[in-house]
């Protein structure tokens, strides 16, 4: 493309005009098609915050990284591809999975592999299919979800709940827990055990101890192994990362609460956990998942 530059007028100085509107460089009131001298306060001050060299004429490049600028989550379709999208909506879309405790990686606008990878676990978790192409469904989820991931880091470390306060959550909320193999099955018999002996009042158990069928009302969670076929429409969270679970565990519920039965899928990584032997491997992700539980919950 050729330089745009001062005095120049046009459709492609309008388009540069409006491009700065949308990255909040320059009023609505400017865009006259004439590079005048708003216009050249807005790509100067456009250049310095991209690190480009002082001055105030539209290069290829400058023209490149202003149209990346002006992408808003949401106004295009973006899939892995070559050449990989790149733009402030990529960004956004980074920033709201890693909020959501689906980490991409480095938060570098490129929606490559690590990109791809956390919007498929995204998808996953929250029931869509798991396609890793950020469409409409899915920016309507990640919109319906902004309150968890706007204005916030990607998730942190996470800490135990407490005894306290986990009493208080197996105390307000009915839960199902069941599975269908022996190994998933004892996970959830472990996880209604140690509820129970947090808080002999829990509300939290496993299809296993419930002496009548799970109320209409109580969350059904199913523990289950990577083979495993739960339903497209289930919102499945994998095991791994467990510092990120509880929040991704908060954001399926809150999607399977939408419909009845209310329905979740947890997916363990298999039947045992580093070294150990079945028993201990079970023990331990009844412990990570009934912490996770309670604080995805309180």
């Amino acid at each position: 493309m050729e330089t745009i530059k001062p005095n120049d007028t046009g459709a492609a100085v309008e388009d540069v005009q409006q491009r700065l509107c949308t990255v909040g460089l320059l009023d609505e009131s400017a865009v006259t098609g004439t590079f005048d001298a708003a216009t050249q306060d807005a790509v100067r001050a456009f250049r310095m915050q991209n690190g480009f060299e002082p001055g105030e004429e539209v290069t290829e490049k400058v023209w490149s990284a202003l149209v990346d600028a002006s992408y808003h989550l949401g106004d295009r379709t973006l899939y892995l591809r070559m050449p990989y999208f790149h733009g402030q909506d990529v960004l956004d879309l980074q920033h709201a999975l890693g909020a959501l405790g689906f980490g991409c990686g480095a938060s570098d606008g490129i929606f490559g592999a690590f990109t791809e990878l956390a919007l498929r676990k995204f998808q996953m978790n929250l029931g869509l299919p798991s396609d890793g192409i950020a469409g409409a469904y899915t920016y309507a989820a990640i919109r319906n979800l902004h309150h968890s991931w706007e204005g916030k880091e990607a998730v942190p470390p996470s800490s135990h709940l407490g005894f306290a306060r986990a009493a208080d959550v197996l105390e307000a909320n009915a839960l199902c827990l069941f599975g269908t193999a022996e190994f998933t099955r004892s996970v959830a018999s472990r996880m209604s055990n140690l509820a129970l002996a947090t808080n002999p009042a829990s509300k939290i158990m496993s299809a296993d101890s419930l002496l009548v069928a799970p109320d209409a009302d109580m969350l059904l969670v199913h523990i289950v192994l990577p083979e495993s076929e739960t339903g497209a429409a289930v919102p499945r969270v994998t095991f791994e990362d467990e510092q990120s679970l509880a929040v991704r565990l908060r954001s399926a519920v809150n999607a399977a609460q939408a419909v009845r039965p209310s329905r979740v899928a947890v997916e363990l990584p298999g039947v045992t956990w580093e070294d150990a032997g079945e028993g201990r491997s079970a023990q331990h992700y009844a412990i990570s998942l009934l912490d996770a539980l309670c604080a995805a919950l309180s």
